[in-house]
């Protein structure tokens, strides 16, 4: 007999009314139709931006071609410090700058940090390893502290959401294996994709009815190709020694939940330090669906209290080993 896992009630309610919806599904539609229906329901289901000091959009040079990204920060001026670099989900293939302005902008209030949002290359256009090289060279950008970006990076956090999550991870792998002009201090994916090859209880015990389903992973998929032998296809395929202290957040009710667990535990016993948070009762994608589920306001609340104590234990560490000379 399988136990019935914990819903909220309130993720109970937006489920029923997400899967009542008449139509076809995200993942029957093209991928330009499925963009736009993503992007529309960012005002039922996500909180209002609200009020920023600083909102820029940049253009970031990329490996084929420009980069469009866009700068949220809660202040106008900043002294050098940390700058986080964001990635947003989407399977690759849906997302963009203005499906994550809101959390990116509530980062930037939570960290007292500037956060850098980066508009990769999208598949099936765009296939793998389109995105990867794309946030590589992003974060390479903002580390180099060039000047259109008006602040000053000691250091790097690299953070994102699902895809995005994945693609923090293969972020962070580059920029240890090849450094960029300033340190990777912390990485904080937030239910990643880190193992497209293994069997998980968690992606047949929520494969459907639970907004992430199997049909949609198997579109994403198609559309994305990715090598999943590739440590940048599968991060469990990469080393995980020298990895940047990590803050890995999982939803209970998410397919790939039980890959963001592998991933951590892989971390720890690489001896790289980690904070786990499992936000129980609730579904993939809670980061941009604060509106349509309310205590997801709590869950983003306290990942982002995780990070910024990470950032700040990190960015202490990373100043003495200067001043010693390290």
């Amino acid at each position: 007999m399988t136990d019935t896992p914990f819903v909220r009630p309130d993720v109970r309610l937006f489920l029923d009314y997400l899967n009542a919806l008449p139509g076809p599904k995200m993942h029957e539609m093209d991928p330009t139709a499925a963009r736009a229906m993503y992007v529309a329901t960012k005002g039922v289901a996500d909180l209002p931006q609200g009020e920023l000091a600083t909102v820029n959009d940049l253009t970031i040079p990329g490996p084929a071609g420009p980069i469009p990204a866009r700068l949220f920060d809660v202040a106008e001026h900043r002294e050098p410090g940390p700058v986080t670099v964001f990635f947003h989900g989407g399977g690759f293939v849906i997302g963009d700058l203005e499906t994550h302005a809101s959390f990116c902008a509530e980062a930037s209030r939570a960290l007292n940090m500037p956060v850098v949002a980066v508009d990769y290359r999208l598949a099936p256009e765009h296939r793998w390893p389109a995105a990867p090289d794309d946030c590589e060279a992003a974060a390479r950008w903002v580390a180099s502290n060039p000047p259109e970006l008006g602040r000053t990076a000691t250091s790097l956090v690299l953070c994102g959401d699902s895809a995005g999550g994945t693609l923090t991870i293969t972020t962070a792998m580059a920029l240890r294996d090849t450094p960029a002009a300033v340190p990777v201090i912390v990485q904080a994916p937030i239910y990643p994709a880190t193992d497209a090859r293994g069997a998980y209880p968690s992606f047949e015990q929520f494969a459907e009815g639970y907004l992430l389903t199997r049909g949609s992973m198997a579109w994403f998929d198609d559309c994305y190709r990715a090598d999943v032998e590739h440590m940048r296809g599968s991060p469990l395929r990469g080393d995980m020694a020298g990895m940047p202290p990590a803050v890995i957040v999982t939803a209970s009710l998410d397919p790939i939940r039980d890959q963001g667990r592998a991933y951590a535990s892989a971390l720890v016993a690489a001896g790289v330090a980690v904070t786990y948070r499992e936000a129980p009762g609730t579904i993939h994608g809670f980061i941009t669906l604060r509106q349509g589920i309310p205590s997801a306001v709590g869950d983003v609340a306290g990942y982002l209290v995780a990070v910024r104590a990470a950032v700040s234990e990190a960015e202490a560490a990373r100043v003495m080993r200067q001043a010693a000379g390290a």
